[in-house]
């Protein structure tokens, strides 16, 4: 590997002033700029992240840690992320827990000893310990979709509650008033919340709990959504809606009932979450609840990089909690009350 004292000795310069060309070029007469940049080119050079850090006393990288990169939904969240970074001169190394506890710790282990500059992370772990033992390293992260009413960090998260709200409401107001809930693990916080909007639009319409069929899914996924289709098709009575934790399980679902000559929504209706790209470009089109993912991504890093940044010392954790909207399509028909 060529080093920078290789450059320095081939542009007959002192290693300082290589430092100084690829830090602050400002301070180094043209010529002798132009000379070094072309033996940097020549040689190959690469500067050594790891003894820049070293130096400077803390890290360019924040790692980002999601449920799901099969998701669109955290795709977008991790976009929002990487322009704020990417802004402040920072990089961003994404990973996923694939939704398990065990990889989740696995990764923030990876994190501490990687030293990076802070962490945005969706817990995977619902007893929260992995993230405590985490926090008591003394490295900044912000939670990312998981709302953290405690100022012991600060949290982006929507409103999933008003988002479950809004999702059953309007398939009441549509007619229908026994509505399946497909959630994915109960584990987590996101899917617990939706069901509880859920509830409460029933309340609100004056209709018991038991109107709403909940169905548990291991994954949040299309093939999860396929299977929880083929579950709905053998209930006796067949509900007339649907909705679902996300979107992929909504995609999975349309595929089994559209595969069964179940007309959407025509013999049952059809709500998503999230309002990911392929919501609008489903065989039949989703109505789903948006969630302003990349500004939740963008908001997360700008807290973060406040967090670590030269007004360190200023910064105070902050709970921010965006509102949902519900984006109707053709998978939702209003139906006529008997």
């Amino acid at each position: 590997m060529v080093g920078i004292k290789d450059v320095a000795r081939q542009a007959n310069v002192s290693v300082g002033t290589v430092s100084n060309v690829i830090n602050r070029p400002d301070m180094v007469a043209e010529e002798t700029r132009e000379r070094v940049l072309a033996v940097i080119e020549r040689l190959g050079y690469v500067r050594s992240e790891t003894a820049r850090q070293l130096r400077a006393g803390r890290s360019r990288i924040i790692a980002m840690l999601v449920l799901d990169m099969a998701n669109p939904f955290f795709v977008e969240v991790a976009t929002g992320a990487e322009r704020a970074a990417r802004e402040t001169g920072l990089g961003v190394m994404l990973c996923n827990s694939a939704q398990n506890p065990d990889e989740e710790a696995d990764y923030l282990s990876l994190f501490a000893e990687q030293r990076v500059r802070g962490v945005l992370v969706t817990p995977a772990d619902p007893t929260g310990r992995n993230l405590a033992n985490f926090g008591r390293l003394g490295i900044p992260h912000v939670f990312v979709d998981h709302d953290m009413p405690r100022a012991e960090a600060c949290s982006v998260s929507v409103d999933d509650i008003t988002g479950g709200t809004l999702a059953v409401r309007h398939l009441i107001e549509c007619g229908h008033t026994g509505v399946a809930y497909i959630s994915g693990p109960m584990q987590l916080a996101q899917c617990q919340d939706r069901r509880t909007g859920a509830l409460r639009a029933l309340a609100e319409a004056g209709l018991p709990e038991d109107r709403l069929v909940h169905v548990e899914t291991e994954r949040l996924d299309v093939a999860a959504g396929r299977d929880a289709g083929a579950r709905l098709l053998g209930m006796s009575p067949r509900p007339t809606a649907v909705f679902c934790a996300n979107d992929l399980l909504a995609l999975g679902v349309l595929q089994s009932l559209y595969g069964a000559g179940v007309r959407i929504p025509q013999d049952m209706a059809l709500v998503g979450y999230d309002d990911i790209e392929f919501a609008a470009a489903a065989a039949v089109p989703l109505t789903s609840v948006r969630q302003p993912a990349f500004r939740m991504g963008r908001t997360a890093a700008e807290l973060l990089i406040e967090e670590t940044g030269d007004q360190a010392a200023d910064h105070e954790h902050r709970r921010i909690v965006l509102q949902p909207e519900l984006v109707v399509r053709e998978s939702t028909l209003a139906r006529t009350r008997g």
